[in-house]
């Protein structure tokens, strides 16, 4: 059998392993993570995890098709090892960014969703103030002047 050809199943093997696994720890940790950013919300937290992992598979599984092709062809077992640690090294790499990715995008979502759980305030307002004759802003009434012959404190 062609040596290329061997390269080319032993690189779809580790590769979609790879991309197996990693989705599958990215989908069972990041479970917990979303219910957190989506308040709590289970069936929406699952629902996108759900899509996160589907667009994770599409991505990786694309680019490791994309990647398969060897321009070189594959004479020896010295040049099969080195065919696969380039190519399973570059996936794992995509595997990395696109996990960085991920939890960069959930991150921004928890912070965002964290400053308006601050801005929203414990009790809703019971009421307003109407503003004064200066505006909302005025400044306090001077204190009245003392009477002639009275002291001054």
């Amino acid at each position: 059998m062609d040596l290329t050809v061997v390269a080319y199943v032993i690189y779809l093997l580790i590769s979609v392993a790879l991309t197996v696994w990693v989705a599958r720890t990215l989908s069972r940790n990041g479970r917990i993570f979303l219910a957190d950013v989506l308040r709590g919300n289970e069936k929406l937290a699952e629902a996108v995890n759900h899509l996160l992992v589907v667009g994770f598979y599409l991505v990786n599984l694309g680019f490791v098709t994309l990647y398969l092709k060897n321009a070189d062809g594959v004479a020896n077992a010295r040049e099969l090892f080195e065919a696969l640690s380039v190519k399973v090294g570059v996936v794992l790499l995509v595997l990395g960014v696109m996990h960085l990715g991920n939890v960069w995008l959930l991150s921004r979502i928890r912070r965002r969703s964290a400053l308006e759980r601050e801005q929203t305030p414990p009790v809703p307002p019971q009421g307003w103030t109407p503003p004064g004759p200066h505006g909302p802003w005025a400044a306090p009434a001077p204190a009245p002047a003392p009477a002639p012959g009275q002291c001054v404190r």
